[in-house]
């Protein structure tokens, strides 16, 4: 399989990208802005799974222009691509009245408007029977439990959820699907950067192995769906 994943040079990226090069056979596209950080992953694959395939693209998606220029180096790499993981995600927290309009378009800029983009930029690459898994949160899953100074980055992974479901139905006669995991509490530094002190019940490489299976067999059960996963909240 031909895998593409973003925000994959830490936590449940970088763990997600190892659960895919464990298995041989599949090409792994690794995102991240971060270049030292996805060249010690492709070493670790390297040394850890003989054979894998990762190839690493480092890509700011908070400040990148996406273009045909995105197209041509993605296709250098792979010819296709049956899995698309949207895990990049930004958190700022702060209470509501000091947030700036710049927060604003920061947030719903990496936790949405990349997703989209990057959608749109791989769309002549997906093929029937394709699965694009949306990495949303519990903090965007209506009805959950919600937290102070995360009102920005929970709408903006609420976002994220609409706008899987209405790619599902947009995407129905393509037999492209898409759907999102809102997940919850995992032992990042995200986590910690929310809730300092707090230790999550679940690990990145935990919660990458349920994403990894999820990528390749949960879009022949469901599509268009939000799925919470999550032991806690925190």
């Amino acid at each position: 399989m031909n895998v593409v994943v973003t925000g994959a040079s830490k936590g449940i990226g970088y763990e997600t990208v190892k659960a895919f090069a464990a298995d041989k056979g599949n090409k792994i596209v690794a995102i991240s802005r971060n270049p030292g950080l996805l060249e010690k992953l492709k070493a670790e694959c390297d040394t850890f799974f003989k054979g894998s395939e990762v190839f690493i693209l480092p890509l700011d998606l908070e400040v990148q222009v996406f273009s045909k220029e995105l197209s041509r180096q993605i296709s250098g790499l792979i010819e296709s691509v049956d899995i698309l993981i949207n895990n990049a995600g930004l958190l700022i927290k702060k209470p509501f009245v000091e947030f700036t309009g710049q927060d604003f378009d920061r947030l719903f800029g990496v936790n949405v408007k990349s997703a989209f983009s990057l959608i749109q930029i791989l769309l002549p690459f997906f093929k029937p029977g394709s699965h694009i898994v949306n990495i949303s949160s519990m903090g965007g899953y209506q009805g959950s439990s919600k937290f102070p100074g995360l009102s920005l980055y929970s709408a903006s992974k609420g976002a994220l959820a609409v706008l899987t479901e209405c790619l599902a139905e947009e995407f129905k006669d393509l037999k492209i699907s898409v759907n999102c995991l809102a997940l919850g509490a995992v032992q990042t530094e995200m986590l910690s950067k929310a809730f300092p002190g707090y230790q999550a019940p679940v690990f990145p490489q935990d919660i990458a192995g349920f994403i990894k299976d999820f990528a390749v067999t949960g879009h022949h059960f469901m599509n268009g769906k939000i799925l919470p996963v999550s032991l806690s909240t925190p």
